[in-house]
């Protein structure tokens, strides 16, 4: 892609678009950007601030058909008439992590996925840091890589993609592109099509080079089924739980072995995090730790005292015994099924929400081995009640943060462990995830 545009249209006026109109400004050129929805007033001020000319609540096609670029947010679907309209133009459309990345070449660590990819972008932070590299995290997280690279001061670039921000990087290359899994997600902006989002997801190593590196979970059958059907030009990293023969990670009675020269050997009880998962997600971390040729001293140490983001298998309280665990974060069935699975007591399980049409079949073995009653937290609730009524024989029904702890509470005894883990959105109940884990974080202090 040329980087001589001068007239650049911006779509969308979240982090991500504003971070992409302060890049292209300081670039010398002329952003416009133009949201469909309401402008958060602290990026309003920005853009006043900056002298860049914006828009809210419409989109005037005749200024943004007329630009030599368009920069769209991630959230934007190519089916909307506006972008339809400028692919009919061949005006290229992009987004802010390939423009941004066109203005660096530091390191850049990418990390995809359908579960995961938050934490272990985070944990890969945490170990840098902590070894006294310059680091920044972007992408999906943080601030914006486009407003990161207008001054370009980290030395590397710790990057969390999702599947629609790979959608819009066509040139952009990462040093280290780590795939934690590839499960059933936004299918519905991918034609309901597996394979499609399989492609997506794989867009994480386009334009690798023999001299980047591609680490992978070998245990996941989408990632090995792909495998073989590509040519991927960079170091192979695959890590996995269940098989040893190269592998760069594997898993050796309870102890983690990072296969990369020096030899890093760790039990996973000193893991901060726990589940299978998150001894997955720990090994890709350490990979690309190891990579970028941190000390075992330093990697042990950040695995072992790292915490995860709020609201993600975040631990509350434990009153009388009974353990509270907050994972409002788990909207969709794949993060459920990982939160169940780390589970080591008989567990309460609080469900429900607005339902994004989820098959809850793929939890019923872990709800039969683990849970010893539901608490469905939403307005309607019948559709979890008939998937688990004739698996768990305890079920309530609760309207309220409170009512749900409460209810939990009684359910539960001494060494059970109390879940909230919705597998649903929450616009039914509260503002948002965040909002459903603040409200059960503080019925929870106040039992």
């Amino acid at each position: 892609m040329k980087t001589n545009y001068k007239n650049i249209a911006i779509l969308g006026a979240g982090e991500s678009g504003v971070g992409a109109a302060l890049l292209a400004k300081a670039k010398g050129m002329i952003p416009f950007v133009s949201d469909k929805g309401k402008i958060k007033p602290s990026y309003e001020k920005e853009l006043i601030e900056n002298g860049i000319e914006f828009e809210a609540e419409q989109h005037s096609e005749d200024r943004i058909l007329a630009a030599d670029l368009i920069i769209k947010s991630p959230g934007i679907p190519d089916k909307v008439d506006i972008i339809k309209k400028a692919i009919a133009k061949q005006i290229p459309i992009i987004n802010e992590i390939e423009f941004a990345g066109k203005y660096t070449t530091k390191k850049t660590v990418c990390i995809t996925g359908s579960n995961g990819k938050t934490t272990t972008t985070l944990w890969i932070h945490h170990i840098l840091k902590n070894a006294g590299l310059n680091v920044s995290m972007g992408g999906n997280i943080g601030q914006s890589f486009a407003r990161q690279v207008i001054e370009d001061l980290p030395d590397v670039y710790v990057l969390e993609l999702s599947s629609f921000q790979l959608d819009g990087m066509f040139d952009f290359k990462a040093d280290i592109a780590i795939l934690l899994n590839i499960t059933p997600d936004h299918l519905d902006r991918y034609d309901y099509t597996m394979q499609n989002y399989v492609n997506s997801k794989f867009r994480i190593t386009q334009n690798l080079t023999a001299n980047d590196w591609f680490v992978y979970n070998a245990d996941d059958p989408e990632i090995t089924k792909e495998m073989l059907a590509r040519d991927i030009k960079a170091k192979l990293a695959p890590f996995s739980i269940t098989e040893r023969n190269g592998m760069a990670a594997y898993l050796d009675n309870n102890q983690i072995i990072l296969n990369l020269k020096p030899e890093l050997i760790m039990s996973i009880h000193d893991l901060s995090l726990k589940g299978k998962h998150n001894v997955q997600n720990s090994m890709a971390a350490g990979i690309a730790s190891k990579i970028l040729e941190i000390r075992n001293e330093n990697i042990r140490e950040s695995l072992s005292d790292f915490k995860n983001v709020e609201h993600r298998l975040e631990f509350v309280a434990k009153v009388n015994g009974i353990e509270f665990i907050n994972d409002s974060k788990a909207t969709n069935i794949n993060s459920v099924w990982y939160a169940l699975e780390s589970m080591l007591n008989p567990t309460v399980w609080i469900v429900g929400g607005v339902d994004k049409g989820n098959d809850y079949e793929s939890l019923l073995p872990l709800v039969q081995e683990k849970v010893k009653a539901i608490v469905c937290l939403g307005v309607d609730n019948s559709k979890i009640i008939k998937a688990f009524g004739g698996v768990v024989s305890q079920i309530g029904e609760a309207k309220s943060a409170m009512e749900a702890v409460s209810m939990a509470y009684r359910f539960g005894k001494n060494g059970d462990t109390v879940l909230l883990s919705p597998a649903c959105a929450s616009f039914d109940l509260f503002e948002s995830y965040e909002d459903r884990g603040k409200q059960f974080k503080f019925c929870v202090r106040g039992l």
